[in-house]
C-alpha cells in the first residue's frame, strides 16, 4: 500500500531512524565478519531470472524478461555445483503481497551453502551466527512431533483431522486439508510456545510433504532433513540438507506447479539451468537462508520492519 500521501510532511523522509540505520549497518558488518573469519566466500548472483521456483505460498514479482528473485538459492547452487566451495550472499529478494509488521515485499536475505556439511553441523553454525549478533542465549531443539505434542497436544503424524481441528483456538477455513491444519496449528499453538520459551529454538524433522528442496529420511514417518530456527519466538532461519537428485527435484517442482494451478495461481517456468547443475554433480551440501531485516529488528528491539528499513514499500 502506498499510504504516505504527498501532502504529508513525512512523504520524503526515511522510515528508519538514524539508530535503526546504524543497527542495520552494524549487523551487516557482523555477518560479513563471521563468514570472513570462517573462510566462506561472498558471492553475487542476478536479481532477475527467466525462471522462478514454484511454491503456492510464495508469489514472485514479474519484470521485463522474467521474474525478480524470491531467493538466490538456485543460482547459488549452480555456483556450488561448479566448485565454488562454501559461499554466502547478502541479497535483495522480492515477494508479492508480503506486507506486515515482519514483512516487506522487498527484503534482505542472507543465504549460505556448506558443501560436504550435514544439516546438523549447519544448525550449530546457525546458532553461533545468530548469537554473534544478538548475544548468548539458550538453545533448544524440538522435532516437529515433539513440538506439536508439547504445545498443541496432538501428534502431527498420527492424530486424525478432527483432533487437529479441536486443537485450534479458532475454527479453520472451510476446505483446509491436513497439511493446512498443521500449518495453522504451527502458527496458532506452536510458535506462541516458542515465544514463551525465548532464546533460540530449532524446529526439525518436518513432514516429508514440507521437504521442498531438502532431502527426506524415508524411515516411517518420513521426515524432511531441514530445520527452522526461531529467535525469541521469531522465525528467522530455514535450513536444509539439500536435495542433490536433479530428477527428484524436477518432479517436486512440477508437483508444486500442479498445486499452484489447483489453487488458481499461474504455473511458473522451471529453472532448467539449476536442474542441469544438479544433474552435473551437486555435492552433499547443507544450506540456509536468514531474514536479515528480522535479525536487525531483534537486535534493535523493534516491533515493525519499517524501523530498520530506510524506505519500505509505502515510501519507496
Amino acid at each position: 500500500m502506498w499510504n504516505v500521501p504527498k501532502s504529508s510532511p513525512e512523504f520524503w523522509r526515511p522510515a528508519a531512524s538514524p539508530a535503526g540505520l546504524a543497527a542495520r549497518a552494524g549487523t551487516l558488518r557482523r555477518l560479513r565478519a563471521f563468514f570472513d573469519e570462517r573462510g566462506v566466500l561472498e558471492v553475487e548472483t542476478p536479481l532477475r531470472s527467466r525462471a522462478a521456483v514454484p511454491d503456492d505460498s510464495i508469489q514472485p514479482m514479474g519484470c521485463e524478461g522474467g521474474y525478480l528473485s524470491t531467493s538466490p538459492e538456485t543460482a547459488m547452487k549452480r555456483l556450488v555445483a561448479a566448485g565454488s566451495g562454501a559461499i554466502y550472499q547478502i541479497a535483495k529478494a522480492f515477494r508479492a503481497g508480503e506486507s506486515g509488521p515482519w514483512h516487506n515485499p522487498e527484503f534482505t536475505m542472507l543465504e549460505w551453502y556448506r558443501p560436504e556439511w550435514s544439516w546438523r553441523a549447519l544448525m550449530e553454525e546457525t546458532a553461533a551466527l545468530i548469537q554473534s549478533v544478538l548475544g548468548e542465549m539458550t538453545v533448544r531443539e524440538y522435532t516437529f512431533a515433539e513440538a506439536f505434542q508439547a504445545f498443541a497436544g496432538v501428534d502431527p503424524f498420527a492424530s486424525d483431522t478432527d483432533a487437529l481441528m479441536r486443537a485450534l483456538s479458532v475454527p479453520p477455513p472451510a476446505g483446509v486439508d491436513r497439511m493446512g491444519l498443521l500449518d495453522l496449528l504451527l502458527n496458532d499453538r506452536v510458535e506462541p510456545g516458542f515465544r514463551a520459551l525465548g532464546g533460540l529454538v530449532f524446529l526439525t524433522r518436518f513432514p516429508a510433504e514440507r521437504a521442498a528442496m531438502a532431502c527426506v529420511d524415508p524411515t516411517p514417518p518420513a521426515t524432511a532433513l531441514r530445520f527452522e530456527c526461531y529467535a525469541r519466538g521469531v522465525e528467522l532461519v530455514n535450513g536444509y540438507q539439500e536435495l542433490t537428485d536433479g530428477d527428484e527435484q524436477e518432479a517436486r517442482l512440477a508437483e508444486a506447479n500442479r498445486k499452484r494451478i489447483a489453487a488458481g495461481l499461474p504455473s511458473l517456468p522451471l529453472d532448467e539451468r539449476f536442474l542441469a547443475a544438479l544433474r552435473a554433480g551437486f555435492p552433499r551440501t547443507a544450506g540456509a537462508a536468514l531474514g536479515v531485516d528480522r535479525l536487525v529488528m531483534l537486535a534493535l528491539g523493534a516491533e515493525r520492519i519499517e524501523a530498520v528499513l530506510a524506505f519500505p514499500e509505502d515510501r519507496a
